[in-house]
């Protein structure tokens, strides 16, 4: 596999792994990396490029994130967007200050210069749409600068020094709002910084089945298999590397989707395509049990989780010594529990680079440690792996636990997977041209008045929730036309027990969450 690789320096942008994707959409492979790393450790990377994020900070207060001005006579080119672009120029000699008029959202530039091959700009018209968010602004450009954009607000929207391949956006041109960001990224990384393309799904994977072989040799190992997108793929790609050597333990705790766990048991078990051991634990009851009376989120999710690592630990003594532990960790799991750059921890749940307590291993094994969700897709298609488990919509690690309002019953998870089930069902059905990012049926805890026939009914109320979404970090409710709500709603009245009223939720994220709980 080529060792090409660009680093995304990472200044507490809340778009670096945003960043890192786009570098990868141009075929080329990307590290988020903290702005704490040192120089020496660069050195060794032999890096083609860099590209150094936006932030919250001003360059020019003290103590305010920043580099040695050696990061820029590294002889590789760098690209600076946003709060970066703003460092650059700052620490080599130019002037950042305080803007008169914040521009924040979309933003018409005027493109100056670079625009000929194998320039910054090249094919980008002569105005085009950006998105904007900053407070302060590059007064004045660093000595050997050429202004390249500017805005009605701002004098240098880009500038560069195409002697030394240095670069300073004060736009983000990772976000879809940028109208030609992806192009703009594009000639930076395959023209300027002279990268081949050559990072695909097909030499992935065949480099990793090699990695994989050599690291286990003999040994065996064992994964926890979820039926989700990323544990799927994991052991599908560990089964063509290892085969009989992979052992996957599924625990069904009762909280999938309608026919979920045998999805899963066709595809991965005996009659399935993949050549590994697979064991299924059926712990439906032992689950309930467990969380009978229990009505507060957390301590719900809590539970879930803990009787996974029990369940887990009982399988695995079974089992006998295993050599590795394999998990499916992704890059934004990495990224995102501190590992990978600088922004603040979001997840303490993944066990990301260690060991549980209860197991005595010799190694971890994390073969898509590196990798974006879109491209544990790719991967999966790569591996043979059906579509359905491919595109599965995200589903929540404590799974109908968190879209069940209050106590969890096995009446009350029958309720739910089956107005579910329906719901995608006739969203299949309806051909709408955009299907919504996620949508799922949760039942609340409240229960009301209705009529049936000639009888009263006191039963629950199922809410229905469709959101659209880039990066499941903010949503806005899906517009699911009103005849197939109507259609879904009188479907999960007449055929599922326990049902007489049906929501559609509104809510966005923020000030809601996606989940119910």
């Amino acid at each position: 596999m080529t060792q090409e690789k660009i680093l995304v320096l990472d200044f507490g942008g809340q778009y670096n792994q945003l960043v890192a994707r786009r570098v990868r959409e141009c075929n080329v492979y990307c590290e988020i990396a903290s702005y704490k790393t040192p120089i020496e450790k660069i050195k060794e990377m032999k890096l083609k490029g860099i590209i150094l994020t936006g932030g919250p900070n001003s360059c020019y207060e003290e103590g305010a994130p920043t580099y040695s001005k050696e990061l820029f006579e590294l002889g590789i080119p760098v690209l600076g967007l946003c709060y970066g672009a703003q460092l650059m120029s700052h620490v080599l000699g130019g002037k950042v200050e305080r803007a008169a008029n914040r521009e924040y959202g979309k933003t018409k530039v005027y493109v100056d210069g670079e625009k000929g091959i194998g320039g910054l700009f090249e094919g980008i018209p002569a105005e085009t749409v950006v998105w904007m968010s900053h407070f302060d602004y590059i007064s004045k450009i660093a000595p050997g600068f050429e202004i390249l954009a500017h805005t009605d607000n701002c004098p240098v929207a880009a500038a560069g020094c195409k002697a030394k391949g240095l670069y300073a956006i004060q736009f983000h041109p990772e976000v879809l709002h940028t109208e030609k960001g992806k192009e703009i990224l594009f000639n930076f990384v395959r023209k300027i910084c002279g990268c081949a393309g050559e990072w695909r799904m097909d030499s992935f994977v065949e480099h990793s089945i090699k990695e994989i072989r050599e690291k286990v040799g003999d040994g065996k190992v064992l994964l926890a298999l979820s039926g989700g997108v990323d544990s799927s793929v994991a052991a599908g790609l560990l089964s063509r590397a290892i085969g009989k050597q992979l052992t996957c333990v599924f625990v069904d705790h009762g909280l999938l989707r309608k026919n979920e766990g045998d999805d899963v048991e066709a595809v991965f078990g005996p009659k399935g395509n993949f050549d590994l051991n697979f064991v299924r634990v059926n712990a439906q009851q032992r689950y309930y049990g467990k969380l009978a009376g229990v009505t507060e989120p957390e301590r719900k999710r809590k539970i879930i989780g803990e009787e996974f690592i029990r369940v887990f630990e009982e399988e695995a003594k079974k089992i006998g010594k295993v050599d590795f532990l394999a998990q499916g960790t992704i890059y934004p799991d990495v990224v995102e529990s501190g590992l990978g750059g600088e922004s603040a921890v979001i997840k303490s749940h993944h066990n990301v680079g260690g060991l549980p307590d209860f197991v005595d291993f010799k190694e971890i094994i994390e073969p898509l440690r590196n990798l974006f969700k879109d491209e544990v897709r790719k991967a999966g298609l790569e591996l043979g792996l059906p579509e359905k488990l491919v595109f599965r919509q995200p589903f929540p690690g404590p799974g109908l636990g968190v879209r069940i309002v209050g106590e969890v019953t096995e009446e009350k998870v029958r309720i739910v997977q089956e107005a579910d089930f329906i719901y995608r069902d006739e969203i299949a059905k309806a051909g709408l041209k955009k299907l919504p990012d996620q949508y799922f049926a949760a039942l609340t805890n409240m229960r009301s008045v209705g009529v049936m026939g000639d009888e009263r009914t006191y039963d629950y109320a199922v809410a229905l929730r469709a959101v659209n979404t880039i990066d499941f970090m903010t949503a806005e409710a899906a517009e699911i036309p009103f005849e197939v709500l109507q259609k879904v709603m009188s479907r999960i009245i007449n055929e599922v027990r326990g049902v007489n009223r049906v929501f559609y939720d509104l809510t966005s994220k923020p000030p809601g969450t996606i989940e119910l709980e």
